[in-house]
């Protein structure tokens, strides 16, 4: 293990990016994918053999999908704060 610490502006801005990203609305639309994926999968709402095959399969492994990516993003969100904290902190940035 290096014991390189390294704070470039660049990696802040990118970290910064990042977590501005997640925060800013990718979550919240992975949330209305899963409303929308909820709504067809209804089916007084959409009906016939592919909505079936929608509701039974497709709709399940991409809401499985979905959570997961969701759940990876706020674990990256929490890891980056807490990288770039350390960092920052043991460069001398701001």
């Amino acid at each position: 293990m290096s014991g390189r610490v390294l704070s470039s502006e660049e990696a802040k801005q990118a970290i910064t990016q990042i977590q501005n990203i997640i925060d800013g609305g990718l979550t919240d639309q992975i949330q209305q994918l899963d409303t929308q994926g909820q709504r067809l999968s209804e089916p007084n709402v959409w009906d016939g053999p592919l909505a079936e095959q929608f509701r039974s399969s497709t709709w399940p492994e991409t809401k499985t999908a979905l959570e997961k990516a969701k759940q990876e993003l706020d674990e990256l969100r929490t890891q980056l704060h807490k990288i770039s904290t350390d960092i920052f902190t043991a460069g001398g940035g701001a």
